[in-house]
This record gives C-alpha cells, sequence and structure tokens, in this order.
C-alpha cells in the first residue's frame, strides 16, 4: 500500500510539472509575439522618419499625391466628355489680304494683272488709274535691292533733285552766320537765324521739313539732336544739308530734293510725285531715281543687285515692274 500511495504522488507531481511547463512556453510564445509586433511598428516609425528626412515622400504624402492624381484624372474625363458633348464648329478659311480690304482696292486691285510684269511707263500709267484716295495721292517707288545693309560698303544711299519736284511744299529752315541768314532768306528759306532759331527749338517749336546748318554751327545743335533726329530733321553732310553753300542747299530743297537710303531688309522707299502729275512727269521723275541706284551700286556686291521693283500709290495696289527698267 506504501508502495502504491508513494507511485501515486509522483505521478500527480509530473502531472502538474508538465502543467506548468506548457503554461510557462505559453507565456514566453505570446511575450515574444507581443514583442515583435512592437519592434515591427518601431522600425515602420524609424523607417517613416528616415524617409521624410532624406527628402522621400512618406506614406500619407504618397497617398495625398494618388488621391489627387485621381482627382485630376477625374476632373480630365469630365472635361473630355463635356467637349464631347458640344457641337464641333467648323472653322472657316481665313480670307487673304486682297479679300479684307476695302472696296475701292478690291475694284482697283481688278486692273492690275497678278502675276504680270510691266514696263516703267505702263506701271506708272496704271497706278495713276488705280489710286482710290479723294486726295492727291503720292505714287511710290519700291525697290528690293540684293545688299546688306549691315555692311558699311554695302549700304546704298544717296540724295537727288527730282527734274519735276515732289508735288509738296517744303519748309526749309536754315540754322548760320549772320551773312548766310542773310543769303538764305533771299534764296527763299522760311526760317533763318541764329540763336532766335535756338530759343525756337528750346521751346519745342518745329515748323519746318528740312533743316540746313553750316559746319561752324553744328556743335551748338547737339543738344538738340534727340528732338530732331528722330524726326529725321538732323542736318547731315551726306544728305547735304550740312554745307557751306547754304543758298544753293535751299534752292535745291525748295526744287524738289529728295534722299533715299536702304532700310533693314534692303529696300528703298521713294515718292517720287503726285498722281496729278501725269504719266510723263512722273516717268522722268522715276527715270533719275532709277539711274541714281544703278550708279550707287557697291563695287563689292556679289549676286543680283535689283531684286524687285513695284510702283504703287498711297494706299492703292502694288504694280510690278520688269526689273530691266534699272
Amino acid at each position: 500500500m506504501a508502495k502504491a500511495k508513494k507511485q501515486d504522488e509522483e505521478v500527480v507531481t509530473n502531472v502538474v510539472e508538465e502543467v506548468n511547463d506548457g503554461l510557462h512556453q505559453e507565456n514566453n510564445q505570446d511575450k515574444a509575439g507581443t514583442d515583435s509586433q512592437t519592434n515591427e511598428e518601431v522600425t515602420a516609425a524609424v523607417t517613416e522618419e528616415k524617409a521624410a528626412k532624406a527628402g522621400k515622400r512618406s506614406t500619407k504624402a504618397i497617398k495625398e499625391a494618388e488621391e489627387k492624381q485621381a482627382k485630376e484624372e477625374r476632373k480630365a474625363n469630365k472635361v473630355e466628355a463635356e467637349a464631347d458633348a458640344k457641337p464641333k464648329v467648323i472653322q472657316k478659311p481665313a480670307r487673304s489680304k486682297l479679300e479684307r480690304a476695302g472696296k475701292k482696292l478690291r475694284d482697283a486691285s481688278k486692273l492690275v494683272e497678278k502675276d504680270k510684269e510691266y514696263s516703267l511707263a505702263q506701271a506708272l500709267e496704271l497706278a495713276t488709274k488705280t489710286a482710290t484716295t479723294k486726295f492727291d495721292s503720292t505714287v511710290e517707288m519700291h525697290i528690293n535691292l540684293g545688299v546688306d545693309p549691315r555692311q558699311a560698303d554695302q549700304n546704298v544711299r544717296d540724295n537727288l533733285v527730282l527734274p519735276e519736284g515732289t508735288g509738296k511744299s517744303i519748309r526749309v529752315a536754315v540754322f548760320a552766320d549772320a551773312d548766310d541768314v542773310k543769303k538764305a532768306k533771299a534764296a527763299g528759306a522760311d526760317i533763318a537765324g541764329t540763336d532766335d532759331f535756338l530759343a525756337q527749338l528750346d521751346k519745342g517749336t518745329i515748323d519746318f521739313d528740312v533743316l540746313i546748318a553750316t559746319p561752324t554751327q553744328m556743335p551748338k545743335l547737339g543738344k538738340y539732336a534727340r528732338v530732331l533726329g528722330p524726326k529725321g530733321l538732323m542736318p547731315n553732310p551726306k544728305s547735304g544739308t550740312v554745307t557751306t553753300d547754304v543758298e544753293k542747299a535751299v534752292k535745291e530743297a525748295k526744287a524738289g530734293k529728295v534722299e533715299y537710303r536702304v532700310d533693314t531688309a534692303g529696300i528703298v522707299h521713294l515718292g517720287i510725285g503726285k498722281v496729278s502729275f501725269g504719266t510723263k512727269r512722273l516717268e522722268t521723275n522715276a527715270r533719275a531715281v532709277t539711274a541714281s541706284i544703278k550708279a550707287a551700286k557697291p563695287s563689292s556686291l556679289k549676286g543680283t543687285y535689283v531684286k524687285g521693283f513695284v510702283v504703287t500709290t498711297t494706299m492703292g495696289p502694288a504694280i510690278k515692274v520688269v526689273i530691266s527698267e534699272i
């Protein structure tokens, strides 16, 4: 009996120990799971913080960016849907410049053959017929030269007296010494003076079309260059408005002296008279201009000198002229 009782006690002891071992193992597993979960959360937080410090977007920022992108896509789809729903408007082709012009110009253009090149006499006669203005229009010449104005030796420039005049009443002013002032007035100058002339410029009074000065008086005009220069009134030796012979300069200006110069595109623009002149007088002036341009051909120029020649009137159609006329 004692032996059996001892055996029962050993069995109970073993069962208790097994139960305790099982509980201990479960506690360890729960603790390990909790520790593992805590470690994962800490690692994620640290990773996110490092990413933010490194300049990378956090999880929150990525989510916000995705939401914003989805919003933009929905908005774009909505706009496309609205565009598809609207009826498409058929765009009409743009009208040509002539179609957009006034009725008078359209009617006058019918007299000019578009691709035909006329002789100078024919072009001038046609120009007088196609003038559309109520006032006495100016007849203009536009000559496209194959020069490069940026080159000093190809900057074509000259002045001449038109044989038949310009048809304009030119007001001439002279700034010179007392002796030259008397000569200028005798030659027909509208304004002539010395210090009194400068007093008028100080007031901003400019009532002349051409200003002629003597070389000795030019330094005094220096401070007015910003006023006279933009208006094309500053005297210049190349244009013949700075001279010692003021009497001759005044007579030439009154007779119809004109100056031409190529623009930045290499084109000469010049008025040669009025429609009321008639074809013959206009042709006389035109021949004088073409002779001057031909004589001014730069010696260094290679290639074609005259590339295009057009005659027109104020607000009138352009008429092509045969290049061989120059």
